[in-house]
């Protein structure tokens, strides 16, 4: 209680099958147009896909203001208060950091899901913010704070079958749903003990 949760980081990089090489990384060294593709990417559809990212209740309160866990949908460099970090690396090991993903997260789903988000941003080669400089995780929430409120958003984007199953979609977001309106209609210790009183 009152303490961050445990988080479950995905570093992503992309090497060209024609020459092995990192395509977030130039010939001069310098990060390149499908790196800023990529994070806008992530930028633009984790909101539909954080229920992947936070697969349970509980998984909402790590997302808080003011806790080592991203709230909204920054990125920049070597930025540990941001969602979306460039580490600070040598040009070859140029990379993304999805910092959304808590240690509840299954890993393959996560995985998925954060791929899925970069590749739309470099097929429709999407644009980024400006890199967040200072802090930035207590500043507006911009992703969903329950999980019914995730599941929402999951349904209504149609962008997303294109790169995974939509079949799939639907039977993940129907049993989300489901376990949050169980968790619904439990009573909790906090409602028992703080509403109680004021009654």
């Amino acid at each position: 209680q009152k303490e961050p949760g445990s988080a479950l980081h995905i570093h992503q990089s992309i090497l060209s099958v024609q020459s092995g090489q990192n395509i977030f990384n130039d010939p001069d060294q310098q990060p390149t147009p499908e790196l800023m593709h990529y994070i806008a990417g992530l930028q633009r559809y984790t909101p539909d896909l954080i229920s992947f990212y936070a697969p349970n209740v509980n998984s909402y309160r790590r997302l808080a203001p003011d806790i080592a866990a991203p709230i909204n949908l920054s990125w920049g460099y070597d930025n540990r208060t941001t969602a979306f970090r460039v580490p600070d690396s040598t040009p070859i090991n140029r990379r993304v950091e999805n910092r959304f993903p808590g240690a509840d997260a299954n890993p393959y789903l996560a995985i998925a899901a954060s791929l899925a988000s970069g590749l739309l941003g470099l097929e429709q080669k999407l644009q980024p913010t400006e890199p967040h400089q200072g802090t930035a995780n207590d500043d507006n929430v911009e992703v969903a704070r329950s999980l019914e409120e995730a599941v929402r958003r999951l349904n209504a984007n149609n962008d997303l079958s294109r790169v995974i199953d939509s079949q799939f979609l639907r039977a993940y977001a129907a049993v989300k749903l489901d376990e949050f309106e169980e968790f619904n209609r439990v009573i909790s210790s906090w409602e028992r003990e703080h509403l109680l009183l004021q009654v």
